[in-house]
C-alpha cells in the first residue's frame, strides 16, 4: 500500500440545503393592512389584504391580487397593541416588491415606523390618565421594534 494514499472518505454531496437560511426570524401574524402600489411618487392602486409573516426585513402578505415585482409598496398594517392602553397603532412599511406568487407578495422594506391613530372613542369621560399631554401623532412605539 502506497503511503500517499488517503484513508479519508469525502463526505456526501447534499442537494438541498437544510433549514432556513433567511437572516431575519419570520414572525407569522395574520394581521389587517391596507397597502399602496407606488411608481415615482405616484399612487397607482391601492387595496386591503393581510399579512402572512413579518420581519425586521420583509412582509409576506395576501393582497388579495397579483402586484408587479420592482415596484415599490407602502403597507398600513393594524397593529394589535395599543399606546399607553389608549391609543390604536398602526406600522406603515414601505419598500420594494421582491416576489409574487398569485395574491402571496413579498416586499423587502426599507423603511417602517409606529403611527398612532388617536383613540378609539372619544366621547368617554376625561380622566386623570387620558387629561396627561397626548403623545405626537408620529410616537414611535418603544417596547417593539422590528429594527
Amino acid at each position: 500500500m502506497d503511503s500517499t494514499e488517503s484513508w479519508v472518505i469525502p463526505a456526501p454531496k447534499s442537494d438541498t440545503i437544510n433549514g432556513d437560511r433567511r437572516q431575519n426570524h419570520r414572525y407569522h401574524l395574520q394581521l389587517e393592512l391596507r397597502w399602496k402600489l407606488i411608481r415615482r411618487r405616484r399612487v397607482l392602486g391601492t387595496g386591503t389584504g393581510y399579512t402572512i409573516d413579518v420581519s425586521s426585513g420583509g412582509v409576506l402578505f395576501d393582497a388579495g391580487r397579483h402586484l408587479p415585482e420592482g415596484l415599490n409598496a407602502e403597507l398600513s398594517i393594524v397593529w394589535p397593541v395599543l399606546l399607553h392602553n389608549v391609543a390604536p397603532l398602526q406600522l406603515v412599511a414601505a419598500g420594494k416588491i421582491v416576489r409574487g406568487i398569485g395574491n402571496r407578495i413579498a416586499i423587502q422594506t426599507v423603511q417602517h415606523e409606529f403611527r398612532t391613530l388617536g383613540a378609539p372613542d372619544e366621547s368617554h369621560k376625561p380622566t386623570a390618565a387620558s387629561t396627561r399631554a397626548k403623545p405626537p401623532r408620529s410616537a414611535a412605539f418603544a417596547a417593539f421594534s422590528l429594527a
